[in-house]
């Protein structure tokens, strides 16, 4: 009755940044006993096991729980390095006005962390209840030393809200950026489109098969009718950017 049963999630151990990459450890602890469950090799259950086998056994059921809370830390630390370094890469090209280049692994970036987050981030506040009232088995130094880690464990949390946010801001940025190249080409579009106008026009009055048509016995019609056309346009030129300014 005075074991501790937990579910922890962890990453995969071959993680790809994928949002798939998580799964889930069941792990009891009792005063002399641990028992975990896993269905796929985790990351931080295979450092933990290395660092056993080099020597640094744990004193206490405790104490490995408390370590494997703190490789996860260590982890996650990883984890926010990477995605911080591919951020920056992103941040670069849209500094340099190259908003397309790597823009699709935003979204994907940002999908990791929420998932991580939302999955993780019970865990710390989970286990700091528990230590409110903690078992009878475990020593104070045990129960401060999961303090500690589960503090650890939130700080790294609170850094990977805030790249969740730094990822959203580089988001709105790039799809700012990508609206004003769009308003940029539809104001020439619009522009074209008035200057052409009055050719337009004046082209299909003058192109029907009618009687009457003016000019047409004026040996300078021509000209009269360049003149007209590039008054017209001028004025429409005129009118566009005067609205653009």
């Amino acid at each position: 009755d005075d074991a501790l049963v937990a579910v922890i999630n962890d990453l995969h151990f071959d993680f790809g940044f994928e949002p798939s990459d998580i799964a889930t450890l069941w792990i009891g602890v009792g005063p002399r006993l641990v028992v975990t469950a896993r269905t796929r090799p985790l990351r931080s259950v295979d450092d933990l096991r290395l660092a056993v086998r080099t020597g640094e056994a744990p004193r206490s059921a405790t104490e490995l729980l408390e370590r494997l809370m703190r490789t996860q830390a260590d982890v996650l630390v990883g984890v926010v390095r990477t995605v911080t370094g591919r951020i920056d890469a992103v941040e670069d090209a849209l500094l340099s006005r190259r908003p397309d280049a790597q823009r699709a692994r935003l979204g994907e970036l940002r999908r990791v962390l929420v998932r991580l987050q939302r999955l993780l981030a019970p865990e710390p506040a989970a286990l700091f209840r528990l230590l409110q009232r903690p078992p009878a088995w475990m020593a104070e130094a045990d129960a401060q030393g999961l303090r500690d880690a589960s503090e650890e464990f939130s700080v790294v949390l609170r850094d990977m809200h805030g790249l969740q946010e730094r990822v959203k801001l580089l988001q709105e940025e790039i799809a700012a950026s990508v609206q004003e190249d769009n308003n940029r080409s539809l104001f020439v579009l619009t522009v074209v489109t008035v200057l052409a106008l009055p050719i337009n026009i004046l082209a299909g009055l003058f192109g029907m098969n009618v009687g009457g048509i003016p000019l047409a016995e004026n040996p300078h019609g021509f000209w009269h009718l360049v003149a007209i056309v590039a008054s017209f346009t001028a004025v429409a030129a005129w009118l566009a950017f005067r609205k653009k300014k």
